[in-house]
């Protein structure tokens, strides 16, 4: 028995399927369909159910995989403990971030953390708040990118990342022109698009302006977007309203730039962080990440340029 073949279950576990879990190892799948049947014969337990497609693990796999997990994720622990005592940057780390955030912070600050860190690995998932929360609790993530301040992060270590600008986007027949600034209370509630329940960006426009759906939609469509860059479709298709985050802003094209308009004073933002259960032997990479995405957003983002003029959305 040795740790490859319990990555090897592991893979196979996930993947139900030998071929990707082999693809997924970077071995063949005769190699990994060996070493696995000798972890069986080994200890005389069936793993897998290798008649059903796709393939299943038993009752006793499970639990066996379980205790594999723990193993895997000591051994990890372990690497991560000697790398902070050499005061070596490395390492593995699993990272969720809300969709708003990730869209345009992992082409660019996390791309270029890499580029700096190569042995770091990083492993990303888009989620909403509430299930980073969810997940940084079972174990499942080492940090969360969020929104803050929100309550139900209160009990993690919360590392400030940066603020940004919120700003509206609106159709050609809005009667808005570029740089102007807008009063919440003259918007037409009827001709807002919103993100789906549970996004925090949502929640911050509703807080800034008290907006419900709108009534652009035709009465026979229930539309719930999942992402910022479909209601920028939805409103340059169909026109309307919706509201973007600033690092938004700054990848759309120069004709939808002049889409964008600025709230009246104080200028509406929200605050990004990085949230932990508790500190680990990963602190050397969370300490580095939060540095690099600070910095590079301190460099790109007005409220820097302009603090006093700014006032803070909570996101719930």
């Amino acid at each position: 028995m040795n740790i490859q073949q319990l990555e090897y279950l592991i893979a196979v576990d996930k993947y139900k399927h030998f071929g990707k879990a082999a693809q997924a190892c970077f071995i063949t799948q005769p190699t990994l369909s060996a070493m696995i049947q000798k972890f069986e014969d080994e200890l005389d337990v069936k793993i897998f159910d290798r008649t059903t497609h796709p393939i299943r693990t038993t009752d006793a796999g499970g639990e066996l995989i379980k205790e594999a997990q723990k193993i895997i994720d000591a051994v990890m622990e372990l690497r991560n403990k000697a790398n902070f005592l050499n005061n070596i940057l490395a390492g593995k780390l699993n990272l969720g971030i809300i969709p708003t955030v990730s869209t345009y912070v992992l082409p660019n600050e996390i791309f270029s953390f890499l580029q700096k860190n190569p042995q770091i690995e990083l492993n990303i998932k888009e989620m909403t708040t509430e299930s980073i929360i969810k997940s940084l609790k079972s174990g499942e993530l080492d940090a969360g990118i969020i929104s803050t301040p929100y309550s139900a992060a209160d009990e993690f270590y919360q590392d400030f990342l940066f603020n940004e600008e919120l700003m509206l986007y609106s159709g050609t027949e809005s009667g808005q022109k570029k740089d102007c600034f807008v009063v919440p209370e003259d918007i037409d509630v009827n001709k807002v698009w919103l993100l789906e329940e549970g996004n925090c960006l949502r929640t911050q426009f509703e807080n800034i302006c008290h907006l419900k759906e709108n009534s652009l939609k035709p009465k026979n469509l229930e539309f719930l977007a999942s992402n910022v860059n479909t209601l920028i479709q939805m409103v340059d298709k169909v026109g309307g309203i919706t509201i973007l985050s600033e690092i938004g802003v700054q990848q759309l094209s120069s004709e939808q730039k002049e889409k964008v308009s600025r709230f009246i004073k104080p200028f509406p933002y929200r605050e990004i962080s990085l949230i932990y259960y508790k500190p680990t032997y990963k602190q050397k990479i969370i300490d580095e990440l939060i540095s690099e995405i600070r910095t590079s957003m301190e460099q790109k983002l007005n409220f820097y340029k302009d603090r006093e003029n700014y006032k803070s959305v909570k996101p719930e």
